[in-house]
């Protein structure tokens, strides 16, 4: 019988440009399949790579000391702890102002509502905005009609849905840190590879700044938000405002949003005003904005653009950029992507001079 099977495969040949192109098709087309199925969870795997850059060099201390995987999870329980913990005392702090308000409506309820004494005392609107308030405020059926509750009920619907798929993006980051780190070396690896067979030479440098660029960014955001957090908290307790801790964390949560953090000191500045205490307003105000502005001229651009010799005003329009095009995870790509152009623009800028 004549032998009809298949010899081996001749792979001594080098691939032909159409099959090369075919290749490259076909490896796009499962890649974009890919980020189809996975667009989901694409925002937890992009936090996930952010937190994993961030925290690269904790790992490495704990890996030294406890092995790949106990260092993973020890790594990723405190990313778990740093990023929780401020958001579990601001939902404390919520509650305990939802009771307040809950016990004020019962007390009230059967005798109708007023409004708070100090709105009268407000410049110019004062006596006019309460006496409105307290003509709706007496009527608790026009206070509490159908389509308010409705309303409400649709606003809290809508902020718990968004809550509930921030807190699960959380959770599938710090499941993604965990195995990030315990696969490192062989990721690395292929990472180096890849790179050099996509870009050459350039590719490990260009990941090295862009991986620069983000620990700068978050280093920066988190090193400037925690000062301010310090630093307004203590002049919050200091000039008399309510629950200065959860305005001290709220201050330092929107510090990472440029030109955002004034908008909680100049509001309780406002409120201490209202109060009648005008020179602790003054004070929490002049002292908020020097903070701020040390902060945001200064400090952060050292800590941010120093690590990439990228100028202030790149290292604010990556952020700013970043945010409107990524929202939050902008904070940290945009000075990255810039960072990488950047380095390109300087190679590129040497090379022609040294042809020249």
């Amino acid at each position: 019988m004549t032998d009809i099977s298949p010899g081996p495969l001749q792979t001594s040949q080098a691939p032909t440009s159409a099959q090369r192109l075919a290749g490259v098709a076909a490896a796009l087309g499962l890649l974009a399949v890919a980020v189809w199925m996975l667009a989901t969870f694409l925002p937890a795997l992009a936090w996930a790579t952010v937190l994993a850059i961030a925290t690269w060099p904790l790992f490495l201390a704990a890996r030294a000391r406890g092995g790949r995987t106990g260092a993973a999870a020890a790594v990723s329980v405190l990313i778990a702890v740093v990023v929780l913990a401020p958001l579990v005392v601001a939902a404390l702090e919520a509650a305990q102002e939802f009771r307040e308000i809950l016990r004020w409506y019962v007390d009230n309820r059967g005798e109708g509502f007023a409004a708070p004494e100090w709105i009268a005392g407000v410049p110019l609107i004062g006596a006019s905005l309460s006496e409105w308030l307290n003509a709706h405020l007496q009527d608790e059926r026009s206070l509490f009609s159908g389509t308010d509750v409705r309303s409400l009920t649709e606003w809290g619907r809508i902020i718990g849905g968004q809550a509930v798929r921030r807190i699960t993006t959380l959770l599938f980051a710090l499941l993604i840190v965990f195995f990030i780190f315990r696969e490192s070396d062989v990721l690395l690896r292929q990472l180096r590879a890849v790179g050099h067979r996509l870009l050459g030479p350039p590719a490990h440098r260009l990941l090295t700044v862009a991986a620069t660029a983000v620990r700068g960014t978050v280093d920066g955001l988190l090193l400037v938000g925690i000062g301010e957090a310090f630093l307004l908290g203590i002049a919050y307790a200091v000039c008399g405002v309510p629950h200065a801790v959860l305005f001290g964390v709220l201050t330092g949560i929107l510090s990472a949003i440029p030109f955002a953090s004034p908008l909680v000191y100049i509001g309780a500045a406002v409120w201490l005003l209202m109060q009648s205490a005008t020179v602790a307003a003054i004070g929490l105000l002049g002292f908020g904005t020097l903070v701020v502005f040390v902060a945001d001229h200064f400090a952060r651009p050292v800590l941010i653009g120093g690590a990439t010799r990228l100028p202030f005003v790149w290292v604010l329009l990556g952020i700013l950029g970043g945010v409107e095009s990524f929202g939050l995870l902008g904070l940290f790509l945009g000075p990255a992507l810039l960072a990488v152009l950047i380095t390109l623009w300087r190679e590129l800028a040497e090379d022609f001079s040294r042809d020249g």
